[in-house]
This record gives structure tokens, C-alpha cells and sequence, in this order.
């Protein structure tokens, strides 16, 4: 064996399995030794070293128990106690019964059984340890007298009181246990809530400073760009039927200052204020609108519809939501393959309305999720990246929650939180 792999397998010994040793190993050479230093019974009775094998696999199996196997179950527990009963009725046996010096050994068994199991259980284990005790009573020929019995009595007391104690220890420590697991969730729940909280200020700064710098930038544009496009459409009057090419590239040229105007005017939507005007509205026919408009653009994918009617009309502004949910089931059909299928569910939550949109489609790259808000971010090859920023800012307004849960190759979950209350937000919830 090389120093590397020797090192190893010492990596795996802990303090208490030297411990266990010590005190088996200890136990093993007492009984080995004559009366009155020995553990081993008067001479007539003497066994000599077959006590050493019960004994030694009692120590091997104290020192398995905890490892074999790595995570322990009920019937894998059972069957240590089991065994180390009968390990110990074997030794007991071997040395004068019910006068062992080994009844001690009952301990072994019952400590486990008391940690693992309720008290229901304890007890069991209790009466079986007591119970493979008293059947060396068989087997005493001489009648007991009074100290005797007094003794026998004081012995499984002190078994019953040891488990007892054991099981209350226990008890309290997987209290505590539970009440520390309950402390962490509560804790890594309000780290998740704080990170969130971070990211939608720190969003809502990104999106306050793009947006105006696209409302610079847009009005600084828009006059160059009608310019262009008159003169490209007096370039197409004037040039002849003969010159294909030039009225070609005039055609060209007025199409893509169409298409600069209206990623314009996306700027400019993207930048100005809402001024969202909140009015009692029904959420599912706002949900209806939208869905409407995707199944005329996308044909090929169906779109479920799965509402809570729980849900009131509550205050929002439905064509501003609309857009939002237009967007979002557009995404999802067009992430879904044709034949395949959108969901949209919305539930209550307490006081606020949730409004999720599934698709079994491509899916969001781990490396994207934390960016697809971000203003002209984007997948899509003639996307401009406004779209779901556009989409966060209105939720924002309502406030509102949005979040995504996405799997490459298995499809994504967008949820708006909306507060069914002016007042409240969902961001707390």
C-alpha cells in the first residue's frame, strides 16, 4: 500500500472510532484475565477465550452501525439493534447469564434505538433489551434471594432510565435541529428577497438612465432620417423606368428608415413616462385581448387558457397590461415549435393576482435569465432588446413583480405579480 492511498484510508477513521477500539480492545483483554482482575466469571464457570469472538463483533458492529449504510433508514437501523441484541445475548450466555458482568452491554443497542426512535419506539426496543436479559432466569437453578432480586431490579431500572434520558436528548436535539434548518430557509428565503430587491433598483436605475439618452438620442435622429426618406422617395420620381438599380436603392433606402423610425418610436416608448391611468378592469378579459392578437400572428401554436375565477376586477391599466401579456405569450409561441402548446394560468395569492405563461419551447440560457430585461438585450436575430424592458417597466409601475424560470431544451415560466390593492406592491410578497 503506497503512503498516498495509506493516508487516504486514515482520512476516514474518526476520533470516536478509536475510542470504540480503546474500549473493546480494553474490554477483550480484561476478560482474558485471571479472577479477581479480570471481567471473566469464578474459574468453574471460565470459558476462556470464546467470550473474545461475541465480543469483538459487537465492537466491529458498533463501529459499522454509523457508516453502513451511508444513509441509514428505519429497516437498516432495526437490523444494527437486532444484531447487536443478539451479539450481546451470545456473550451474556457465555458468561454466566444472568450474573454476566456483561448485562452492561445491553446499553449499546438501546442508547441507538433510544436516539433514533420516539419514545413509541424506545419502549419497544426497551422491553426487548429487558426481555433478552430475563431469559437467563431459565436457567437459575438456585433460588434467588432477596439482594439478589433487588439488584436484577436496579439493573433494568438503570437500562429503562438511560434510555429514557437518551430519548429525551434526542428529542430535543432534532428540535433544535429542525428549529436551526427553519432559521436557515428563513434566512437564505430573505437573502433570495434582498438579492431580488437589488436587482429590480438597480434595473429600474439602468432603465431610468437609457431611457433618457434614447430620448436624446431618438429626437436628435428623427429629423436626419425624414430627411433621408424624402429624398430617397424624390430620388425614385425622378430617376427613369430604365434605371432599375437606382430605384432598387431607393425602395431600400425608404424601407429602412421606415424600420429606424419605428425602432424610434420604440425609444421614445421605452423613454417617456407611462402615466399609467388605473381603472377597474377584468384580468382575464385583458388576458383574452392579448391571446387574441397571438393566435392571428401565430397560428401554428395553441394557447391554453387556464383562469382563477376567484380573481376580481381590480384597478390597472388594461391597455398598458395588455402589452405586457402580448409580449409574453408572443415569446412564448414563438419559442414553441409549431404544433406545440402556450399556458396561461393565473391563481390568487392572498392579495395578489399572479399571472404565469408556460411554454415547453427552447428556453433561456442560464447565462441570459439575469439579462433579458435589460433594455436592448436580446436573442432574436432582428430583435431590438425593448420588448420585455418595456414590459418590467410597466410592471414596475403597477407595482408589480415579474420573474422567469426557464430550462434550455425544456421551455420557460414568466410570472406577473400584480397587488389587487392600490397601495400595496407584490415586490413584498
Amino acid at each position: 500500500m503506497s503512503a498516498h492511498s495509506l493516508f487516504r484510508w486514515f482520512r476516514h477513521i474518526r476520533p470516536h472510532d478509536l475510542v470504540w477500539v480503546a474500549v473493546f480492545g480494553a474490554l477483550a483483554v480484561s476478560s482474558q484475565l485471571p479472577p479477581p482482575y479480570g471481567l471473566s466469571p469464578a474459574s468453574s464457570d471460565y470459558h476462556g477465550p470464546e467470550e473474545l469472538v461475541p465480543l469483538l463483533l459487537l465492537g466491529v458492529a458498533q463501529i459499522l452501525e454509523t457508516r453502513l449504510p451511508a444513509v441509514p433508514s428505519t429497516r437498516s437501523r432495526v437490523f444494527w439493534f437486532v444484531l447487536k441484541i443478539v451479539l450481546v445475548f451470545v456473550l451474556i450466555g457465555y458468561t454466566r447469564g444472568i450474573n454476566s458482568p456483561y448485562w452492561i452491554m445491553l446499553l449499546l443497542p438501546l442508547v441507538s434505538a433510544a436516539t433514533w426512535f420516539g419514545l413509541g419506539g424506545a419502549a419497544l426496543f426497551l422491553a426487548a433489551a429487558s426481555g433478552t436479559y430475563l431469559f437467563f432466569l431459565f436457567f437459575v437453578d438456585q433460588p434467588s434471594d432477596i439482594d439478589a432480586n433487588a439488584e436484577l431490579v436496579l439493573r433494568l431500572a438503570l437500562l429503562a432510565m438511560i434510555a429514557n434520558l437518551t430519548n429525551i436528548l434526542a428529542k430535543e436535539l432534532r428540535e433544535q435541529m429542525a428549529n436551526h434548518r427553519r432559521v436557515a430557509e428563513q434566512l437564505s428565503a430573505a437573502t433570495v428577497q434582498v438579492q431580488q430587491a437589488e436587482e429590480a433598483a438597480r434595473r429600474s436605475d439602468r432603465l431610468a438612465a437609457l431611457g433618457q439618452l434614447s430620448a436624446g438620442l431618438a429626437h436628435e435622429l428623427r429629423n436626419p432620417l425624414g430627411t433621408i426618406k424624402a429624398s430617397s422617395e424624390m430620388l425614385a420620381r425622378r430617376v427613369g423606368a430604365e434605371n432599375e438599380v437606382a430605384r432598387e436603392m431607393a425602395g431600400f433606402i425608404a424601407t429602412e428608415v421606415d424600420r429606424c423610425n419605428s425602432l424610434i418610436t420604440r425609444f421614445l416608448e421605452f423613454a417617456r413616462p407611462l402615466g399609467a391611468r388605473f381603472e377597474t378592469a377584468d384580468l382575464a378579459q385583458v388576458l383574452d385581448r392579448a391571446v387574441a392578437q397571438v393566435e392571428r400572428e401565430v397560428p401554428g401554436v395553441a394557447i391554453y387558457k387556464n383562469y382563477a375565477p376567484e380573481i376580481p376586477p381590480f384597478p390597472i391599466d388594461g391597455e398598458l397590461m395588455e402589452r405586457v401579456f402580448y409580449n409574453l405569450v408572443l415569446n412564448a409561441a414563438q419559442a414553441t415549435a409549431p404544433g406545440g402548446a402556450v399556458t396561461v394560468k393565473t391563481r390568487a395569492a392572498g392579495f395578489t393576482a399572479e399571472v404565469a405563461v408556460i411554454d415547453r419551447g427552447s428556453g433561456i440560457e442560464p447565462k441570459d435569465i439575469d439579462a433579458i430585461f435589460n433594455p436592448f438585450f436580446t436573442t432574436k436575430p432582428r430583435g431590438t432588446g425593448l420588448g420585455l424592458a418595456i414590459v418590467a417597466k410597466i410592471v414596475d409601475e403597477h407595482g408589480g413583480k415579474i420573474t422567469v424560470e426557464s430550462e434550455p431544451g425544456k421551455g420557460s415560466v414568466f410570472r406577473v405579480l400584480l397587488p389587487m390593492e392600490r397601495g400595496q406592491s407584490a415586490h413584498a410578497r
